[in-house]
């Protein structure tokens, strides 16, 4: 169902615990690239299996070599208007909680309070030892693997790797029930920049709009949920163009 920013403005008016779940579409203005559009990231590079990281020194050398190639990108990254405008939100009292895919560290740059922020798919922010779990900045861990081109190790001996999910590696049981919690409690799921095609983060909205509460995708191009009866409103575009103004409008 199409609409307009001024009928997502009544709906964010009227809201008091919002459940914000946001994509790769927010994120493009910052200068993140897509990864599995037509022209992202997937389509030049293999992405590395969680199995043949553990296993394999070639692979974990594939992984930090992409993961090197867009570090400068996603270190100088800035927040955009959309990230601002969440954080506007929150101030106000009305945010329950933002649920991205996002892997870029914006939200919480913005100034998204941790406690309401859930990163389904890990953060690059961080590195990670996938063997005690200790997290460091990754800026030293970067400039070891430029200089030396191996694969920094953790002070236990563990493997690091940026703090992201990799393919064929399990989401944290603890922030899927933070995000199954939040569905829960929500009275309004707006999905914003995402196609709505990679699960389980895309069942979230779903969970909360079949508790009957209004459901609305902002985002340019189709989403896997258009044609889904419990969407209340569809508003195509870009999200840049209409999330802060319908903010602005429902907190005057």
């Amino acid at each position: 169902m199409a609409s307009s920013g001024s009928d997502l403005a009544e709906y964010l008016r009227a809201s008091q615990n919002a459940l914000i779940f946001t994509g790769a579409g927010i994120s493009t203005g910052s200068g993140i690239p897509d990864f599995r559009g037509p022209q992202g990231v997937w389509t030049r590079r293999k992405p590395v299996f969680i199995q043949d990281f553990m296993t394999s020194e070639t692979a974990r050398i594939e992984h930090w070599d992409y993961k090197l190639e867009g570090w400068d990108t996603f270190r100088n990254a800035q927040p955009n208007a959309v990230h601002h405008a969440l954080v506007r939100f929150e101030r106000a009292g009305k945010l329950l909680m933002v649920v991205t895919q996002n892997i870029d560290g914006l939200h919480g740059l913005a100034g998204t309070s941790p406690e309401r922020l859930i990163e389904l798919h890990g953060t690059n922010s961080l590195v990670e030892c996938v063997s005690c779990h200790f997290r460091d900045d990754p800026q030293p861990h970067f400039e070891y693997f430029r200089n030396h081109h191996r694969p920094p190790l953790c002070s236990c001996g563990g493997f690091l790797k940026p703090a992201t999910i990799s393919f064929g590696q399990g989401l944290d049981p603890a922030e899927l029930q933070r995000a199954h919690d939040a569905a829960m409690r929500a009275d309004l799921v707006l999905a914003l920049g995402s196609t709505l095609s990679v699960y389980p983060a895309a069942s979230f909205p779903l969970l909360a709009a079949r508790r009957g509460v209004p459901y609305i995708i902002v985002n340019r191009g189709e989403t896997e949920h258009d044609h889904d009866p419990l969407v209340s409103l569809r508003i195509e575009g870009e999200v840049s163009e209409i999330l802060p103004s319908a903010i602005d409008a429902a907190l005057r």
